[in-house]
C-alpha cells in the first residue's frame, strides 16, 4: 500500500532550493500538515535547516493525528504520547511568500524514513498514483468561501459590487499575493452570505490542488492581518448564516480522453463518466463524515442553501450534492463534477482522496447512473424522493464507522483518527446551541 513515498530532492535540487531561499532573504520555513479535524498544524525552522526539514524531518508526537478542534487529544492506541513521527517538508512544492517567510506542505514518516499510513497527504499521493496505474488522470479545482466577520452587520448585497469595494484593499492584496507566489486564481466575488467572499482556484493535479487549498487559506489569513481584519473558514461562522463551503470540481481522463464529455450518455457522458457520477452519489452518505463531519457541518448542510444536502446529481443543479458542469463554450476547462457538500472543516487531502476514491470505485464496479434530478430535490417525495445526506453529526459518524467502503478508501489508521476526533466533538459539544458553537469555533479553521 505504501509504495509512493514523497520524493527526496537530489543534492543539486536541494542546493538550488537553498539558493532561492537565500536570494529571497527568507528567514523562516513553515511546514504544514492538516489533521483529521481539518485544522492546519505547522512547524517552522530557520531556512539554514531547510535541507534537514526535507531529508530527515522534524519531530512530532503521534498525538498530532488525534488533536481536536478544542485542542483536546482524543487518545487511541497508537495515537498517544509515546513514539515519534517525522514531518518532512516537500521542497518540490516550496513557495516563497516574501517578507522573510516560505512555506511547504509536509508529510509524516516514521523514524526509519518510511511513510506512515495515517498521513493524509501520503494517502492522496497514493490515490493519485493508483489512478495513474489504471490509466486515469484527474484535475481538481476548489472554490473557497470565507467570512470577514468585521463586515457582518453592515449592508451586504449578495454577488454585489459594493461589498467587494468595502474590502477592496484586502481583496487586491490577496490577488497580488496569489499572483506573486504562483497560486492561480480563477475569480473572486462577494458571496450570498453576509460578509462572505469566495475565491476559486484553477484546476490542477489532485495533490497540488489540495496543497493550493492550504496555501490559499494561509495567504488569506496573512493578508487579512495586514489590514486589521480576520477571516473565518468555519462551516457556520454565525448562527443562521449561509455557512462556508469548500466545493471541489473533478475532471477525469483515460489516456487523455475526458470521461465526462464526448460520449452518448446524458449531457455527453461516456459510460465510464456515468460510472464516475454513480460511484460518487452512492458513496456520499457513508463518506459525509470526511467531507462535512464537524460538529458545525450539518448546520450548514441544509436544503435551500446550495450546500448539496441530497445524494443525487443533476446538470447545473446547485441543490444536488453532485452538480454536473457539461463541456460547453461557457466552460473553458471542459466538463467536471462539482461536489457541493464539502466544507472547510474537511482535511483537503483526505477529502480529495475520498472524492477520487468514490469516482474510481464507480468505474471499477461499472456502477449504473441513477436518474438525474432536474428540480430542487427537496420537493421530491415518495418513490422519486432523493436521498437526504445524514442530518446530524451522529448520523454521519455512524455511517462512516459502519462503512467497509470508508475502510477501504481511507485505511484503518486514518479512519480511526478521524472517528476519534469527530466523536470527541459530538460527545463534548453535540448538545450545544449552534450560536454558541459558531462563536466558539469561528476561527478554528482559519490560518
Amino acid at each position: 500500500m505504501l509504495n509512493y513515498p514523497m520524493p527526496v530532492l537530489d543534492e543539486a535540487e536541494l542546493a538550488a532550493a537553498a539558493a532561492g531561499l537565500a536570494e529571497s532573504e527568507i528567514r523562516l520555513l513553515s511546514g504544514t500538515v492538516v489533521d483529521p479535524a481539518g485544522v492546519i498544524r505547522a512547524k517552522h525552522v530557520p531556512t539554514v535547516r531547510a535541507r534537514a526539514f526535507h531529508v530527515a524531518g522534524v519531530g512530532a508526537s503521534p498525538s498530532w493525528n488525534v488533536f481536536c478542534i478544542d485542542n483536546a487529544i482524543a487518545f487511541r492506541p497508537g495515537f498517544g504520547v509515546v513514539g515519534d513521527l517525522r514531518l518532512r517538508a516537500d521542497l518540490a512544492a516550496l513557495h516563497v511568500l516574501g517578507d522573510g517567510l516560505a512555506w511547504a506542505p509536509a508529510e509524516m514518516f516514521d523514524q526509519d524514513g518510511d511513510p506512515v499510513p495515517v498521513c493524509t497527504r501520503g494517502l492522496l499521493r497514493r490515490t493519485q498514483a493508483e489512478l495513474a496505474g489504471r490509466g486515469l488522470t484527474a484535475l481538481v479545482g476548489a472554490e473557497l468561501e470565507l467570512v470577514v466577520p468585521e463586515q457582518v452587520g453592515r449592508p451586504w448585497n449578495a454577488y454585489g459590487l459594493g461589498p467587494v469595494l468595502d474590502v477592496e484593499p484586502f481583496v487586491l492584496d490577496l490577488v497580488d499575493m496569489c499572483t506573486a507566489v504562483g497560486l492561480p486564481l480563477e475569480q473572486v466575488h462577494a458571496e450570498y452570505g453576509v460578509g462572505q467572499v469566495e475565491f476559486s482556484l484553477s484546476p490542477t493535479d489532485p495533490l497540488t490542488a489540495a496543497d493550493n487549498v492550504v496555501l490559499a487559506r494561509l495567504l488569506a489569513g496573512r493578508v487579512a492581518r495586514r489590514h486589521g481584519l480576520t477571516t473565518s473558514f468555519s462551516p457556520q461562522p454565525f448562527a443562521g448564516g449561509a455557512g462556508n463551503g469548500a466545493h471541489q470540481h473533478l475532471s477525469l481522463f483515460r489516456d487523455g480522453v475526458p470521461l465526462l464529455s464526448g460520449g452518448r450518455g446524458p449531457h455527453g457522458l461516456t459510460p465510464e463518466g456515468e460510472a464516475v457520477i454513480a460511484g460518487i452519489v452512492a458513496g456520499l452518505p457513508e463518506l459525509l463524515g470526511v467531507f462535512a463531519g464537524s460538529v458545525l457541518s450539518t448546520h450548514r448542510l441544509q436544503p435551500g442553501r446550495w450546500s448539496g444536502a441530497y445524494a443525487c446529481w443533476g446538470l447545473e443543479n446547485r441543490e444536488a450534492a453532485v452538480r454536473l458542469c457539461a463541456a460547453t463554450s461557457g466552460n473553458p476547462h471542459g466538463a467536471s463534477v462539482e461536489l457541493k457538500c464539502i466544507d472547510p472543516s474537511a482535511n483537503p487531502y483526505l477529502a480529495t482522496a475520498a472524492f477520487l476514491g468514490l469516482a474510481a470505485d464507480g468505474v471499477s464496479r461499472g456502477a449504473a447512473l441513477p436518474p438525474e434530478v432536474t428540480v430542487d430535490p427537496a420537493g421530491l417525495t415518495g418513490a422519486g424522493a432523493a436521498v437526504r445526506l445524514p442530518v446530524d453529526q451522529a448520523a454521519a459518524l455512524a455511517a462512516l464507522d459502519a462503512s467497509p467502503l470508508a475502510e477501504r478508501l481511507l485505511g484503518t489508521e486514518i479512519r480511526t483518527a478521524l472517528s476519534a476526533v469527530r466523536h470527541h466533538e459530538l460527545d463534548t459539544y453535540g448538545e450545544e446551541d449552534v450560536a454558541v458553537l459558531a462563536e466558539r469555533f469561528r476561527f478554528t479553521w482559519s490560518s
